[in-house]
């Protein structure tokens, strides 16, 4: 057996906080994520660095925060309302040393099955450090559908009616079982549960029928909200979900769970699992207030795409045998840039310091100590997206969160120990603490050379006959 532990890095696309049992939801269902919960750490409040997806895949790669990258959006988004969206890169540049080159030089084959969505082809997986790469490509979602013929280009097309992650997992589970002695890092994006929201027919019908079985279809489920803050949705209202019932989700969700099944079974069957590091996360926060709303983050406020505790906040487990405590919980804020120095120190390699310069390692929460040598982790998201959100810039020191969102300039402060839903602003009764934050904030976003979105000089308030 390799004395370097392998690495199975699962990242979904979309997931939200509540999404997965362990974490809190009594309607979808997933027995396996939750093994890992019970055989490892839970951490409560962990983060993406953003709360759209390509800018979170970067800082996993990178190790740095998306805005010192320089990839700020989801890969092809644009927008404008009261101001324009910042530029932002396209790609993740070749220039990072990205966490797979860095395995690689310390012995590990290296893996990539899934979504990439960080540029077009010279800038695939291949290209940045992986040995395999099955199914990343410049695609954000599976375009043409879940089932195949879903025409990736970086995967051929499987028998009619194939399910892409069915498809995936079976593949990442085939590399596994071939990998002998070898130590691999795997990086695993199942597509899931972004949209189209496609599943299994006999799933669906389960789902149908646990909502009425529990009286789900009896209650209010959306709620709409205002008019879109941006101009390509400027005739659409927000939808929020008010509780989880959507059955197609559900059944996204349950499928999602048993390929992680799948995966944690290959690695008892082949030995591998007691040398394994098993980390199950998500790009950014549940889809709650657009594109069918089908999830709900509740208590946290809103969503992907928002820069709330919805859009960032997102459950992450590891376990670790030998080294984590089966059943543990951790409750120190971490962050997505974290696992590139997280996994070097695990594997025993040296750290990088000028490469991951915004990630802390994790080793030591995980190990057991309640605490990490860093009193602050900032968010810089200077884009409308299609949520509902505006754009923004954040940050989170102990227990206090301060957001800043540039079309006016407000500041909102907010005591997330006490209100973790985001629901009383204390910006102007601690007004010495959001002054004292923001000046942090700023310094922060000057010292990475963040950029400010813009005024939009053709933006005049859109009258209602505007909206329809």
């Amino acid at each position: 057996m390799a004395t370097k532990p392998n690495i199975l890095f699962i990242l979904i696309d979309d997931l939200g906080w509540r999404d997965v049992s362990c974490c809190g939801s009594d309607f979808y269902e997933t027995p396996n994520i939750d093994r890992l919960a019970d055989e490892g750490m839970l951490f409560t409040d962990a983060y993406a660095a953003c709360p759209v997806c390509s800018p979170t895949r970067a800082s996993i790669l990178s190790g740095k925060y998306p805005a010192r990258v320089g990839v700020t959006n989801y890969i092809g988004g644009d927008a404008k309302g009261r101001v324009i969206d910042a530029p932002y890169i396209d790609h993740l540049p070749l220039s990072e040393k990205t966490l797979a080159s860095a395995l690689r030089d310390g012995g590990y084959t290296t893996w990539h099955v899934g979504k990439w969505h960080l540029g077009e082809e010279a800038y695939w997986p291949e290209k940045q450090g992986f040995d395999v790469n099955v199914g990343g490509c410049h695609m954000g979602c599976p375009w043409h559908g879940y089932f195949s013929p879903y025409n990736i280009p970086s995967l051929p097309n499987g028998p009619d009616g194939e399910y892409l992650p069915d498809r995936l997992g079976q593949e990442a589970a085939e590399l596994i079982r071939d990998c002998g002695d070898t130590p691999f890092f795997l990086h695993m994006s199942f597509y899931l549960v972004h949209c189209p929201l496609q599943a299994k027919p006999e799933k669906i019908a389960k789902y149908k029928a646990k909502v009425k079985a529990l009286g789900l279809d009896k209650r209010k489920t959306i709620e709409e909200g205002d008019f879109f803050p941006c101009e390509h949705k400027k005739k659409q209202r927000i939808q929020r979900r008010l509780l989880q019932s959507h059955p197609t989700y559900a059944a996204m969700i349950e499928s999602l769970d048993e390929n992680v099944g799948l995966l944690l079974d290959t690695l008892e069957e082949t030995g591998k699992a007691e040398n394994t590091i098993v980390v199950f996360t998500s790009d950014n926060g549940g889809l709650s207030t657009s594109e069918g709303s089908p999830t709900c983050n509740l208590p946290l406020a809103e969503g992907k795409g928002w820069m709330y505790e919805g859009g960032t906040r997102e459950p992450l487990l590891v376990r670790w045998p030998g080294a984590i405590a089966p059943g543990s919980t951790c409750e120190v804020p971490v962050t997505s840039p974290d696992f590139y120095p997280t996994f070097l120190e695990a594997a025993g390699l040296p750290l990088l310091p000028e490469q991951h310069v915004d990630g802390v390692s994790l080793v030591p929460l995980l190990k057991g100590e309640d605490h990490l040598e860093r009193d602050a982790i900032f968010w810089h998201y200077p884009h409308y997206g299609n949520q509902g959100g505006t754009p923004g810039c954040s940050m989170r020191s102990g227990d206090f969160k301060l957001i800043e969102f540039f079309e006016d300039g407000a500041l909102q402060l907010y005591n997330l120990r006490d209100d973790p839903g985001e629901e009383r602003n204390l910006a102007a009764d601690l007004p010495e603490v959001a002054t004292t934050l923001h000046a942090r904030l700023v310094a922060w976003r000057e010292e990475i050379d963040a950029i400010i979105p813009e005024p939009n000089p053709e933006f005049t308030p859109w009258r209602d006959a505007d909206r329809a």
